[in-house]
């Protein structure tokens, strides 16, 4: 939609929502920062996210279809005008959350940015295992899911966001990333609709 107010002319953007269409048969589950050092902060009740996020990872599992896993070790060093943390992470701090079910096959990432892919190698194993699409979950969405999935779609893949199996503690950054930057990215769907969309395409392995 074009408006025009006076003499300047603003390109406002509608979202419409769209049901979630198609997983590709090479589609990978990026999960991200579900481990031990994020998911200590107090007064954080994760359950949902961390089951819907499991069950995921079962899922393409039982299907052959890669799984990563993303966990945070630092952050990019340019100066922000917020506070960061500091002092030294605990031992454990990198650790996939036991939920996860962490199996020999799954592809470990250590990230030290925001999103997965700068300096991870992450496109590099994409591309060699074939993946045309990702499926990310975890959080924060509006930090390492966002960042993660707007790097995805700048390379090229199919993306799609399981919003039930990611959380940000900010519920209007959450609210606006779902609704207004993800349909820009790709589609979004619960989890059961990615699992829905799983069987659909190979009902004995689901």
């Amino acid at each position: 939609m074009i408006a025009a107010t006076g003499c300047r002319t603003f390109l406002t953007y509608t979202t419409i929502p769209m049901p979630l269409t198609a997983l590709d048969p090479n589609t990978a589950l990026l999960v991200i920062d579900l481990q031990r050092g994020i998911l200590a902060r107090p007064g954080v009740d994760l359950r949902d996210v961390i089951a819907n996020a499991a069950a995921l990872a079962g899922a393409f599992r039982r299907r052959d279809l890669p799984v990563v896993l993303v966990t945070a070790a630092g952050r990019a060093p340019g100066r922000t005008e917020l506070q960061r943390p500091t002092g030294t992470l605990s031992p454990d701090f990198t650790e996939v959350l036991p939920e996860l079910d962490r199996r020999p096959g799954d592809h470990l990432v250590t990230k030290h940015t925001w999103g997965a892919f700068p300096g991870t190698g992450l496109e590099a194993y994409l591309r060699g295992a074939g993946v045309t699409q990702v499926v990310v979950a975890g959080v924060a969405t509006s930090f390492g899911v966002e960042s993660t999935a707007r790097q995805a779609y700048e390379h090229g893949f199919h993306v799609t966001l399981a919003t039930d199996a990611m959380f940000d503690p900010s519920p209007e950054a959450h609210h606006h990333s779902v609704t207004r930057i993800f349909p820009k990215l790709g589609e979004t769907g619960t989890t059961q609709e990615i699992l829905d969309l799983l069987r659909a395409d190979s009902p004995a392995s689901v």
